[in-house]
């Protein structure tokens, strides 16, 4: 790939919106660790993330959508090809009465603060998700007991080709923690969340217990991907990884947190390397004593 001639062409269909070359994904990631983006392109309306979007596709110049990178680990290689990152389009409002729209790059726990200043219930499960609205659709986000499949009236997406569509229902093919969008076929530009009128006191009440709950249990002072491992038929990840005298382990700067044994946290400027390293280290010790082959729910992308 000729990376001069990409980032000239993107500087000209991209005129708000920010292009960089070689530029580290440390800062635009949750774990604070990864290679560079041979280009990174933030751009700030639909019609950008369009043409580049159109650009890469009839130019086969490989494309990696990035919100704010809460369950992605970027390996030390960095990412080929143009990084597209979202957290300039994080618009939100009211369509109707109890339908909310927010924009991809939007935090899901900014809409669902949002949702309780507008007394709408819904979205409390979200108060404690870091991911953005996209990434929440990406991965069918969900937390106690609730997910964004049973808000989501329909979402707003591009295509590979550069068309825009409208997708709601069983066309998202929601599953466990995953949904069409890992597909790769579709990028999520906007969501419509269909809310229940509530009353703010309950509301703010349910979200507080929420958040007092993850403050309470999650290793928050360190910078770390989430929950890493989906959870196993019948078990818990984190219990099963506690049971496996796992909490504590580190390869390099990665540890398994002493806090909340299914959250791998980067408690001394690991690399990606180790956190992968020690992420293989779990699911074969956890394998090795229970049968239980763990699956990561984090998204791991780039070059070795």
């Amino acid at each position: 790939m000729n990376i001069s001639k990409i980032l000239e062409d993107l500087q000209k269909l991209v005129k708000a919106g920010i292009i960089k070359s070689h530029e580290s994904l440390k800062d635009h990631v949750f774990t604070k660790m990864g290679g560079q983006a041979d280009i990174l392109a933030i751009p700030t309306t639909y019609e950008e993330i369009q043409n580049i979007v159109t650009y890469a596709h009839q130019n086969g110049v490989p494309l990696t959508v990035l919100g704010n990178g809460s369950n992605v680990i970027i390996r030390d290689g960095g990412v080929r090809g143009i990084v597209l990152q979202t957290s300039s389009l994080s618009a939100m409002g009211l369509k109707e009465d109890n339908i909310l729209f927010a924009q991809c790059g939007a935090k899901i726990i900014d809409v669902s603060r949002f949702a309780l200043e507008k007394e709408l219930t819904g979205l409390e499960f979200a108060c404690g998700i870091p991911g953005t609205v996209g990434g929440a659709l990406y991965m069918n986000a969900g937390a106690y007991g609730g997910e964004i499949s049973h808000v989501l009236d329909s979402a707003l997406v591009l295509r590979k080709d550069g068309q825009i569509d409208t997708m709601h229902g069983d066309m998202l093919q929601w599953g466990y923690r995953k949904s069409i969008f890992a597909s790769g076929e579709y990028i999520v530009l906007e969501a419509l969340f269909s809310m229940k009128a509530g009353v703010f006191a309950v509301i703010k009440s349910a979200m507080d217990d929420l958040t007092e709950q993850r403050e309470s249990k999650q290793p928050l002072e360190y910078p770390s991907c989430g929950s890493v491992f989906k959870r196993p038929p019948g078990r818990y990840a984190g219990q099963l990884i506690q049971e496996s005298g796992l909490q504590g382990t580190r390869i390099g700067g990665a540890e398994v947190s002493r806090k909340h044994a299914g959250f791998i946290v980067n408690a001394d400027h690991a690399t990606a390397s180790d956190y992968i390293g020690l992420i293989h280290h779990v699911r074969k010790t956890v394998k090795d004593k229970f049968g239980v082959e763990l699956e990561t729910e984090v998204e791991i992308i780039g070059e070795e």
